[in-house]
């Protein structure tokens, strides 16, 4: 019995040895390693290749600003495009409208100014009485730039004789407006002034003209030395 024994460790052992050794062939798929390099094609021609590396993510996409910048539309120029005006200055007289019109050379205009003739219906005149001709009216005058006033109207040609040959120092529609100013004058030294009614229409003159912010910033400051004028949209501008 002992001898079957060990008879059939000795088989067991010397089956384990030879499996080990390969001398009985592979039981799997796999195999051994030897047998698996042997069983590879032409291994000896693969070759390995790098993956290629990422586009830089600049590349790839515009920056976030770039874009933003492309989108918005360019309103610069409409931006600083001046918003331009229609403006009817003042009625002026003869001699105010010729002093007025010296003073707007200065401004920075894009077109000459329009003369407009209005009538205006007055009723109220600032005078100094008629002269006895034009000697004695020119003496007067030259009392007047004495004392400062520059703004005056010889009546040489007046169709009323009454009035001929006298100065008119304004005209207005209301009577305070022809008593306050009749009261500056009497600051100045003017003596001889006196307020007189006139009923008929006097001709006087307007000026209307294309302006932009400046240029009717610039009018305004040229309007302190005519206090009785204004300064307004031109008529067609309001419907009127």
């Amino acid at each position: 019995m002992l001898k079957l024994i060990f008879f059939l460790l000795l088989l067991v052992n010397g089956v384990l040895f030879a499996f080990h050794q390969g001398y009985l062939g592979s039981f799997g798929p796999d195999g051994h390693e030897p047998e698996r390099m042997n069983n590879q094609l032409n291994a000896d021609k693969i070759k390995l290749i790098a993956a290629p590396a990422p586009a830089p993510a600049s590349a790839s996409a515009p920056a976030p600003d770039i874009v933003a910048s492309a989108a918005q539309p360019d309103n610069s120029n409409e931006q600083a495009a001046p918003k331009i005006a229609c403006l009817q200055i003042g009625a002026f007289t003869v001699v105010e409208a010729r002093r007025f019109e010296a003073q707007l050379a200065s401004l920075p205009l894009t077109e000459k100014p329009a003369r407009l003739d209005i009538s205006e219906p007055s009723s109220h005149m600032v005078l100094i009485p008629p002269q006895n001709g034009k000697a004695e009216a020119d003496k007067k005058v030259a009392e007047l730039r004495a004392l400062g006033v520059t703004d005056y109207f010889v009546l040489a040609d007046h169709s009323n004789s009454e009035l001929r040959w006298g100065i008119s120092l304004g005209v207005f529609k209301s009577e305070e407006a022809a008593r306050a100013f009749l009261s500056q004058l009497g600051q100045k030294g003017v003596r001889s002034a006196r307020l007189a009614e006139y009923k008929a229409p006097m001709k006087k003159i307007a000026f209307r003209l294309q302006a932009d912010g400046q240029t009717r910033s610039g009018i305004e400051k040229l309007k302190f030395a005519f206090p009785n004028q204004q300064v307004r949209d031109c008529p067609e501008a309001n419907g009127d």
